[in-house]
């Protein structure tokens, strides 16, 4: 399948995906199932990867790290490390590989990724930073983005911010994705970060008009597509996380509201009709239906039977000695369901 192609941002000296409307890197949730799965709700919104750290790219297997279905296009590859040289190796690969966008991750607030200087923490290390974008841009060719956050704990002033974006804007980005978030890196788990520190939206758009020349998308907490259209009279772009993957028809109105695209939409059904196929080719490649349909289970969020649909792909898939057989039956009694 050909891949579409996307609004280039004028500002940028790269050309690269539209990032109006993007899914976050999640571990554990964006994997290449889940991106192929969203991708047949919207044909525009930037996808990511989960984090990859460099050492998993470079010494890994390469073909599960940096694997993708051409159809997940556009997508951008999120990886995780310090390591300016090796960071330039991965984002070499990550272009040959065929991904839009290289992403650093300098938001996630995991001890076990402090540990190995990955993450959050980097924004007490901004020289890190720096020398790993600059080494990145010298790299490949493709757009090279900063995903991180308004601040740690104990560099948390706006000013601090300012020096953070100024200092890695001097080295060649042109996109920051913030989480309005600041990270508490001692005493608070990854979830509780994601939820206890409060959002502070107003510093994301301070930082916009700071820095006009740049591409500034938001990111955290955000749910609802009326709100998101309102913060872009001002920004770039939104992010989405959790809202994406827990309500992933969501996605449904994403082309219409933010790329202007007005062809039809696949219904529930139909995205459940086209996902088959897919599903039994993982299933002849010796893979499992469950590693599909763990991240469906949001798909009928709020209607009548989501309960049903989400206990029968949960429970019942792996009791059944026939998957398909079992799909095709969910997928009849869902279409029974929506009719009545």
């Amino acid at each position: 399948m050909s891949i579409l192609p996307c609004p280039v941002q004028p500002s940028l000296s790269r050309p690269g995906p539209s990032r109006r409307f993007s899914v976050a890197p999640m571990m554990d949730w964006t994997d290449r199932h889940y991106r192929y799965f969203a991708r047949l709700i919207s044909r525009h919104t930037l996808l990511y990867t989960e984090m990859v750290t460099t050492g998993a790219v470079l010494h890994g297997d390469r073909s599960r790290f940096l694997g993708y279905h051409p159809q997940e296009q556009p997508l951008a590859l999120q990886l995780g490390g310090s390591d300016a040289q090796e960071l330039a190796q991965c984002a070499r690969l990550a272009e040959e590989a065929g991904y839009a966008e290289v992403n650093l991750n300098v938001g996630c607030p995991s001890d076990r990724v402090q540990n190995n200087l990955i993450g959050a923490c980097l924004m007490g290390h901004p020289q890190l930073v720096v020398d790993g974008v600059k080494a990145m841009l010298d790299a490949c060719s493709v757009p090279v983005t900063v995903k991180h956050r308004i601040g740690i704990n104990g560099r948390d002033s706006y000013e601090q911010l300012v020096d953070f974006v100024g200092q890695v804007h001097e080295a060649g980005c042109q996109t920051f994705i913030v989480h309005a978030r600041i990270a508490i890196l001692e005493g608070l788990s990854p979830k509780e970060n994601r939820d206890i520190p409060p959002l502070r939206y107003e510093v994301v758009h301070q930082l916009k008009a700071d820095f006009p020349q740049l591409e500034i998308i938001l990111n955290g907490g955000l749910t609802d597509l009326d709100a998101m259209q309102q913060h872009m009279q001002t920004l770039d772009g939104v992010m989405v996380g959790r809202e994406a993957y827990h309500n992933p028809y969501l996605l449904a109105d994403v082309d219409r509201r933010f790329y202007g695209d007005d062809a039809p939409v696949r219904s529930r059904i139909e995205v459940l009709g086209a996902l088959r196929p897919y599903i039994a080719a993982h299933l002849e490649q010796g893979g499992a239906m469950h590693h599909v349909t763990r991240h469906i289970l949001g798909l009928f969020q709020g209607l009548p039977g989501a309960r049903h649909f989400r206990r029968r792909l949960s429970t019942e898939i792996h009791r059944t000695e026939q998957p398909l057989a079992l799909y095709d039956d969910v997928v009849e009694d869902m279409i029974g369901r929506m009719r009545a």
